[in-house]
């Protein structure tokens, strides 16, 4: 056979098929060339970092605006790609008054006293109103990842909550808490057969009809409080069909593979190695669309300990000099080189068209904490190519109480998401 490679070509077994990427080597660049190839999607990622960061070197000067300013030394591992990068300062949320949740309100911007009678309240996080958007045709519409011990706690830094998201009744949403669980939830095959699969979503959704009914039925006698009660539980149930709809679209469809497949990490990957293992999941997901919109709420406590430090973070965070200092800034200079790597990757990865994963996302590494139990100037660090933002800046809100909910709304609105406001907004950046 003169040409044994068709355009479209396939690995076949006995029991399955594959079918391969457009490969030059088999005549595919002609045809790719000829034909009209799909604007990649757009991806959102959010990096926490929960308590502060050393506030006196991590921020470029104020005085230096624009690209001609001098990068912080402590970022050092980050400088060969300043022009990818973009420094915000003076954004803030004007309600948050708690100096131990670094990650509980970052993403939503709301007043936790907003209703009378409740010591807590939240709202949406911007992850979740993207993944309403651009999460439609994924597997998973939103992958949220947390370090193992950071959930739900207060003295980690990060403050209540599962992850960095909360949902649309501003409740929080579950996290992976291992590179494990991570790994099985995006690329591990379920072992259970289809159609056991199937009675158990059709047993699932039975019940939930029935509640529904019951529920309907006693609503009627209700009180205006317990009535309001009912309508949450509604919105819950409600929550739980969509997801149960979802599953049912993908069953029997197979898992894909990325390009370059992941490892199965070890139980124990905890600290700085985790983070690396995290962000490798998070471009394998992407490199096969299992998702689009992610979330890492990153480990504080493990991190520092895993790099030989012998306090807790939240002794760290009151650093002023010694060892609460250098491990303030040993953690700073760590992460900066594990988002080197992370951006080196994702430029690395290449989509259909060309371009790369970072060419198409949005990312923010950040916290709600200045330092200590500041909370204006929240670090913000923003890269990708994908929200519309001209990178490689150092910029100064004139407003040292600018919303950094203006930064969400920029960033959806940037990655093509119709959103007119979110919450205490009073502009974009």
């Amino acid at each position: 056979m003169k040409n044994p490679f068709t355009r479209r070509a396939f690995l076949k077994s006995s029991s399955a098929t594959i079918a391969l990427p457009f490969l030059e080597s088999f005549g595919f660049r002609k045809f790719a060339s000829a034909t009209e190839i799909a604007a990649p999607p757009k991806r959102m990622i959010w990096l926490g970092m929960g308590f502060g960061v050393t506030a006196d070197k991590w921020f470029p000067s104020q005085e230096q605006v624009g690209r001609d300013y001098e990068f912080p030394e402590i970022l050092k591992p980050l400088e060969k790609h300043r022009g990818d990068l973009t420094f915000i300062q003076n954004l803030m949320h004007q309600h948050s008054q708690d100096g131990h949740s670094g990650s509980t309100f970052w993403l939503t911007g709301a007043n936790r006293y907003a209703v009378p009678g409740q010591s807590f309240h939240n709202t949406i996080s911007v992850d979740q109103v993207a993944a309403e958007t651009l999460g439609k045709d994924t597997r998973f519409t939103s992958i949220q990842l947390c370090a193992k011990g950071n959930s739900n706690s207060g003295g980690d830094g990060h403050g209540p909550g599962l992850s960095l998201a909360w949902n649309s009744r501003g409740k929080p949403v579950a996290g992976l808490e291992t590179p494990v669980a991570a790994y099985h939830r995006l690329f591990s095959d379920e072992n259970t057969p289809l159609a056991e699969r199937q009675a158990r979503l059709l047993e699932q959704r039975s019940v939930l009809d029935t509640v529904m009914s019951d529920a309907k039925s006693v609503q009627r006698k209700l009180s205006k409080g317990d009535s309001d009660k009912i309508d949450e539980y509604f919105q819950s149930v409600r929550e739980i069909e969509v997801r149960l709809s979802k599953e049912e679209q993908w069953l029997g469809v197979e898992k894909k593979r990325p390009q370059n497949p992941v490892t199965e990490p070890g139980e124990s990957l905890l600290g700085y190695d985790e983070l690396f293992v995290m962000a490798d999941l998070m471009v394998a997901a992407m490199q096969v669309d299992a998702s689009r919109v992610f979330t890492y709420r990153m480990p504080v406590d493990t991190l520092i300990s895993s790099l030989g430090a012998g306090i807790s973070a939240h002794t760290m965070s009151h650093y002023s000099h010694g060892e609460r200092r250098d491990v303030s800034e040993m953690r700073d200079l760590h992460v900066a080189k594990f988002m080197s790597s992370f951006l080196d990757k994702l430029k690395a990865s290449k989509e259909a068209d060309g371009s790369s994963l970072y060419d198409n996302l949005s990312m923010t590494l950040g916290t709600n904490l200045f330092s200590v139990h500041t909370l204006r100037n929240c670090p913000t660090l923003v890269t990708g190519g994908g929200a519309g933002f001209a990178q490689g800046r150092s910029l100064v809100m004139s407003d040292p109480k600018t919303p950094l909910c203006n930064l969400w709304l920029s960033q959806l609105q940037g990655s093509g998401i119709s959103a007119e406001s979110f919450w205490d907004w009073t502009g974009v950046v």
